[in-house]
């Protein structure tokens, strides 16, 4: 079930036709799934290395980090149990886009990366808790341990926007930002991705 607070937050729900596809697709799924985790991993580290004079921020943002690279370790020990080839995939549109957003001075610039981050932690979450009971067990059962620590990944990426944004700023750039997000995920794109929006080919095909 999708947490009420996810729902509400993202006001736009995942096509059905994306699900379709991810149901077709589970091995590319979990490839760019994987490839998912180690950027949300990155993107923690580097905020570590960006933001060095802010203790707290460093000492949440160090734990994220640690997470987001256990959660890499899980999908790739899955993928390596189902036997699939862990070959290169390219990048959707969707986080480059939304990262086009971020304003380049401080403190906005660092408001907008930590929003972001939430949006994006967000999404994730609602796919996780769709598609949980519409695959395989062992795919479910992946999707259901990671819903707990992608909420709370969430929720501590807005916490920290919110401390150290202006609270009307804040909101006015959600706004914004889930304005560009919503569009992303109910347009069409070519190529199925863990973030992409419907695809127009939604037969099954090789990684």
């Amino acid at each position: 079930m999708i947490p009420v607070a996810i729902a509400d937050y993202l006001r736009v729900p995942t096509p059905q036709a994306w699900i379709e596809s991810a149901i077709l697709n589970t091995d590319l799924l979990l490839v760019d799934h994987a490839n998912c985790e180690k950027k949300a991993a990155s993107t923690a580290l580097s905020l570590l290395y960006r933001y060095v004079e802010k203790p707290d921020l460093l000492q949440r943002l160090s734990i994220l980090a640690r997470e987001e690279l256990r959660h890499f370790e899980q999908v790739a020990r899955v993928i390596e149990k189902r036997g699939v080839a862990y070959d290169y995939v390219s990048a959707s549109r969707y986080a480059g886009t939304l990262n086009k957003l971020i304003r380049p001075d401080e403190p906005q610039r660092l408001v907008d990366t930590l929003l972001v981050a939430s949006v994006i932690e967000a999404r994730s979450c609602e796919r996780f808790a769709l598609l949980a009971g519409m695959v395989d067990a062992g795919l479910g059962g992946l999707y259901r341990s990671l819903l707990d620590s992608e909420k709370r990944h969430f929720d501590e990426y807005r916490r920290l926007a919110m401390e150290y944004g202006d609270e009307e700023d804040v909101r006015a750039r959600v706004d914004a930002i889930l304005m560009t997000e919503n569009n992303l995920i109910t347009t069409a794109d070519r190529e199925f991705r863990f973030h992409s929006g419907p695809t127009v080919n939604l037969h099954a095909g090789p990684v």
